[in-house]
């Protein structure tokens, strides 16, 4: 069964808390039901609403299981001639940012090391003597 179509046109008609609808990555959502649920409050839904918010969502980082929700609010997908291509972000993972962040601390944690172990041979060494 093919999705029902609708132009941008037809889904700016959707821009209410009573009729709320969005585009993200060229799909339709009807999330009317879902405003008061949305854990970022229905106002974030309602800025987006008979818009495409494709970057908004993007930009929060929705999870998986959100996504997954996402199924059962949809209700058709954009023609083909007004569709965005727009590749989907997927759930942060944070391991090139774990990597990055290991790395940064390697290079100053030798240095901090070193420079602690000095201050200690130093006053070791030279107080003792008075």
């Amino acid at each position: 069964m093919s999705a029902k179509l609708f132009t941008r046109a037809e889904v700016t008609k959707h821009n209410t808390n009573k009729d709320c609808w969005l585009v993200i990555h060229n799909n339709i959502y009807d999330v009317t039901a879902f405003l008061n649920e949305h854990p970022g409050g229905e106002e974030v839904l309602l800025e987006q609403a008979g818009r495409d918010g494709t970057e908004s969502f993007e930009d929060v980082g929705h999870s998986s299981d959100a996504r997954e929700m996402m199924n059962k609010y949809k209700v058709g997908e954009l023609v083909e001639e007004e569709r965005k291509v727009v590749t989907k972000k997927s759930e942060p993972t944070w391991t090139q940012d774990t990597k990055e962040s290991e790395a940064s601390m390697k290079s100053w944690l030798l240095p901090l090391v070193l420079g602690l172990v000095a201050t200690i041979a130093y006053k070791f060494f030279f107080s003792s003597s008075q």
